[in-house]
This record gives structure tokens, C-alpha cells and sequence, in this order.
């Protein structure tokens, strides 16, 4: 694949982020509760129709975000998202790691519509299993994924404060920070601050 047209990987990627992320009940696929599947099951649905090994192979090596994982046992070949789940099957404690302590920046990123209802609201995982966060800013280097370059505001989250207050928070395979918040909201109360794309300031916590 290579040496295909670069919308022929992209479009591969869309498939499968759609089908491992969200899609893989509605296809009749197995999904194990740690998210992954046969590889072999997975390419004999129809939207994979003339995709190889290799194709899959290389997908997963050269996705900058790091979406996409596979494995081998027994010779059989799985795969699986990172994270980004809706399939209520995920097991989250089997796909994702529970931190204990959070000792990066948690930041979630949306737009300056959004955080309009946000800063009230608090944040929701709407459809998905988990709210996602970034380990730092798009401009930094260690930043795989977690937050869209396009962001017009960065939310910091407070995450010592809330995982005292029982708040859980994982790290996914690529360093996506993950929470279910509580009743799938996390309240503006653990807002630490909210920066605009330019970094003024828009919200900062009480001292």
C-alpha cells in the first residue's frame, strides 16, 4: 500500500477506526472486551473487499495518532483501536491502563462554541465510553493524539481533584488520557483553567 494514493490509506483508516471503534456488533463481527478482533474475520466483511495483510499492516504502522494496534498468538493475527470506543462490550479495564496518579497535563480540546455550554454544562462523553483528553498542547512533540489541531480552546483538567473525589482516569496504548467522569460528565469544578488558541486566558479556577 505504500504505493498507493494517500486518500486509499486514509480511507482504510476511516474503515477501520468505523468497524473497531464503533461498528463491529452492527457487522457481526466478535469483538473481545479488550476491543480486539480476528483479522481474518475482519477482512472477509464486504467493506474490506481486495484488502491484504500488508494493506492492514501498514495502516497501523504509518497512522501518526497511533489508532490502531495488532497482535499475534497462536498464529492467529488480532487488531484492535486504541481507544475512541462506543461498543458497550469494551471492557475498559481490559483495553485501557488505570492510572493511580496522573502525572502529565489533561487537556481536552473543543471549540469555542462548545465550551460556550461546556464552562456550564461541564464536559460529556456523549456517545462514546469515555471523555479524551491530551497529555499536552498539539504543538507538543510527545502529543500522539487525544486532541484536534483544529481545537479554538484548551480545557486543563484538575485531575489530582477529581480522582479524589473518585473520578477514574486511563491511558490508552497511544497516551490518550480517558475518563467516564461521574454519570459520564466531569463538572467545570475540576476545570483548572481554559486557554484560547492563542493562550489567553478565558476561565481559571478559584484559588
Amino acid at each position: 500500500m505504500s504505493s498507493q494514493p494517500e486518500e486509499k490509506v486514509t480511507s482504510l483508516s476511516k474503515k477501520l477506526s468505523y468497524v473497531l471503534r464503533h461498528g463491529a456488533l452492527k457487522e457481526d463481527l466478535k469483538i473481545a472486551p479488550d476491543g480486539f478482533v480476528k483479522l481474518d474475520d475482519l477482512l472477509k466483511l464486504r467493506r474490506f473487499k481486495g484488502v491484504s495483510y500488508p494493506d492492514i499492516q501498514y495502516v497501523v504502522d504509518h497512522n501518526d495518532k497511533k489508532r490502531f494496534e495488532l497482535k499475534e498468538e497462536n498464529d492467529v493475527y488480532y487488531i484492535r483501536a486504541t481507544q475512541g470506543h462506543s461498543i458497550p462490550v469494551i471492557d475498559t479495564d481490559e483495553l485501557l491502563e488505570k492510572l493511580d496518579k496522573v502525572t502529565t497535563p489533561v487537556i481536552h480540546g473543543t471549540t469555542m462554541k462548545a465550551w460556550e455550554s461546556i464552562k456550564n454544562d461541564g464536559l460529556s462523553k456523549m456517545n462514546r465510553l469515555h471523555i479524551h483528553f491530551a497529555i499536552g498542547l498539539p504543538n507538543d512533540p510527545n502529543v500522539k493524539s487525544g486532541v484536534r489541531k483544529s481545537s479554538e480552546v484548551y480545557i486543563f483538567i484538575d485531575a489530582d481533584k477529581a480522582m479524589k473525589d473518585g473520578i477514574k482516569f486511563y491511558k490508552s496504548r497511544n497516551d490518550v488520557i480517558l475518563s467516564d467522569g461521574i454519570n459520564g460528565t466531569i463538572p467545570p469544578k475540576y476545570f483548572k483553567k481554559a486557554i484560547d488558541k492563542h493562550g489567553d486566558v478565558l476561565y481559571e479556577q478559584p484559588s
